[in-house]
């Protein structure tokens, strides 16, 4: 793409002084950078994205409600954490996770193993235990 052709579409930057960083040929032939406010087709998608990260939070609360999972869903789904990352974050195996996103096995769980996940939330243990939805 030429560096007059950078797509300057409407899109979350276009309110704000970001620009991203894009790379263009110049008038020699040359890749160099540009700045775009946006890109029309890349924003569809990242809206799309959102949009189902979104339902898929909304499902995990009625699933909490209905004591099919624990907080830790909630908070791993707000951070837009997958198992394996939030078992590094918290130390432990991912089979061990998974199993603390069971409802049944969260009411088990020890305060140490607790305040690691809380940790990792960045929230009280008591913000953990009674989500805020």
């Amino acid at each position: 793409m030429k560096k007059e052709e950078v797509p300057q579409d409407e899109s979350c930057f276009s309110n704000t002084t970001m620009k991203e960083v894009v790379y263009a040929v110049d008038k020699e032939g040359n890749y160099n950078k540009a700045l775009s406010s946006g890109w029309e087709a890349k924003t569809i998608v990242l809206d799309k994205s959102l949009e189902l990260l979104e339902e898929r939070l909304k499902d995990t609360i009625i699933n909490i409600k209905n004591g099919k999972q624990s907080p830790i869903a909630y908070y791993m789904e707000l951070h837009r954490m997958d198992i394996p990352t939030l078992a590094s974050y918290v130390e432990m195996w991912q089979w061990r996770v998974k199993r603390h996103l069971k409802s049944k096995q969260f009411k088990k769980l020890n305060e140490k193993t607790l305040k690691k996940y809380a940790a990792v939330f960045e929230i009280t243990l008591t913000d953990l235990k009674n989500p805020k939805f």
